[in-house]
């Protein structure tokens, strides 16, 4: 079994201090995409490019202390993309993928860090132009290779993706616009939304995140917004899911996939 994690790390440093180390060793992925590391290159060097025996990956944002991603991985990948559109949100730092091409088969892990919108309009609209730079982008991938992408989305979409979904219909997160763009991306698209196909029906059990305001995580008030999305002959591969909730890493739970294939 090839066994991937997704996790937004709300700042390495923080998730580091709080056992996520001792929690890979213990878990032993494959491989690990994390999102908001919020750190840049110096911070990381001599301190955080190996966790647990996994070699890290990045696409750094300019800003300090803001977004940023990697790929933990125990395999050497055959080539290592930053970014994707080579502009706006290549300097937010967005976007890590590793290939691990063989003449029989061509794959991608993809870490990818959707902005939020949640902050105001101006970021709103950022948001949507992301959305119409990455779908093209996955599009032109998935006629290219076979790939998973794991990351926080930042989008709930459907009503049984979050708790309280008829007091967030006008929230980034859960707009009518990116819920579209997620089914468009699914059906149109043909990605595969991995833990529904194993989990049409959870509820409860398959949030992500909870805010950080009025008791949401210990009343499990949350959102499902991290996710494996995967090209469907990678999707198929799909046997066990979990998220993991024993410990408080992040305000993001750990998605776990194991995939019936090997690099």
């Amino acid at each position: 079994m090839f066994k991937l994690v997704s996790l937004n790390l709300n700042g390495i440093r923080s998730a580091t201090s709080k056992g996520l180390e001792t929690w890979i060793e213990q878990t032993r992925p494959d491989c690990m995409g994390v999102q908001e590391v919020k750190a840049q290159a110096p911070d990381v060097a001599g301190k955080f490019e190996q966790l647990a025996g996994l070699q890290g990956y990045f696409h750094y944002a300019e800003k300090k202390g803001y977004s940023g991603v990697g790929l933990y991985t125990r395999h050497e990948p055959s080539d290592v993309v930053t970014g994707f559109d080579g502009g706006e949100f290549d300097a937010e730092g967005r976007y890590v993928e590793l290939r691990f091409d063989t003449p029989q088969r061509k794959l991608s892990l993809i870490s990818c860090y959707f902005p939020s919108g949640s902050s105001g309009e101006e970021r709103q609209e950022a948001k949507f132009r992301f959305l119409d730079l990455i779908y093209p982008h996955l599009q032109q991938l998935r006629g290219q290779r076979e790939f998973i992408l794991c990351g926080d989305v930042n989008i709930a979409h459907k009503e049984m993706d979050l708790k309280n979904w008829k007091g967030n219909l006008k929230n980034s997160g859960f707009l009518p616009e990116e819920r579209a763009w997620m089914t468009k991306l699914l059906d149109e698209g043909g990605l595969v939304d991995v833990y529904r196909r194993l989990q049409p029906e959870a509820t409860d059990a398959a949030y992500t995140w909870w805010s950080n305001r009025g008791q949401a995580y210990s009343k499990n008030v949350g959102w499902r917004i991290d996710y494996h999305l995967a090209t469907p002959a990678l999707a198929a591969l799909a046997r066990r899911e979990s998220i993991y909730k024993g410990e408080k890493f992040s305000d993001h739970a750990p998605l776990t996939v194991d995939y019936d294939f090997a690099l």
